[in-house]
């Protein structure tokens, strides 16, 4: 049974999913999730404890969480297998990363995002310089980092949680001029194959962004 995945095109943690898939040219077909797909929603509401997405299944094995997706591709697919190193020390450095970016990137955009979504007219300004904050705070921290230490060949674990969580944090909060690190890490990642696919196909949906997506990338 070839692999499934269910997610929406516009979604940061389908992008982590589908970056791999893209990048090391794995056959799958991709499980839409919006009204005119009920079944879907259904299936994404009965596998995942929170009925969140993306999932993955093939045959009796569903996944779920992005970071696990990958983890199986890993496990499962020769083309996979440099995703994460196979050096235990190194290993962990990348799910650290993996980690820093879902948690402290992605989630302090998820603040700002949410915030909007809870109330468009008038979001919690609270929330919002929470977001900003912690943004801004992360940034320092990887340019930090950056200057010190070298990412992995792309595509890899850190490379498909930084893509999505830097397009979109960037968007909410830019990326200061003395972070430029992070701001080149944010271009070459919009520049590899994989992370151009996941761009232009959540490109129709960017009227979705709740605070308004900027007219950029």
């Amino acid at each position: 049974m070839i692999i499934e995945i269910y997610g929406h095109p516009f979604s940061s943690y389908s992008w982590k999913a589908l970056i791999p898939f893209y990048a090391c040219d794995i056959p799958f077909e991709f499980r839409m999730l919006d009204q005119d797909h009920a079944e879907n929603g259904a299936f994404i509401e009965a596998a995942h404890p929170a009925g969140k997405f993306p999932v993955l299944r093939e045959s009796d094995t569903m996944i779920v969480e992005a970071t696990a997706i990958i983890e199986y591709l890993v496990a499962t697919q020769e083309a996979a297998r440099g995703l994460i190193p196979a050096d235990p020390r190194e290993a962990v450095v990348v799910r650290m990363l993996d980690r820093i970016f879902d948690n402290y990137v992605m989630g302090s955009m998820q603040r700002i995002v949410s915030a909007h979504i809870a109330d468009g007219k008038n979001p919690d300004l609270g929330e919002i310089a929470a977001g900003e904050i912690g943004l801004r705070r992360v940034y320092a921290w990887l340019e930090d980092w950056l200057s010190k230490n070298a990412l992995p060949p792309h595509i890899s674990l850190v490379s498909c949680a930084a893509a999505p969580s830097l397009f979109y944090a960037d968007w909410v909060e830019r990326i200061p001029d003395a972070c430029g690190r992070v701001a080149a890490l944010r271009a070459d990642l919009l520049a590899h194959p994989a992370v151009a696919r996941c761009v232009e196909e959540a490109r129709p949906y960017r009227g979705l962004f709740p605070s308004g997506a900027p007219e950029r990338d």
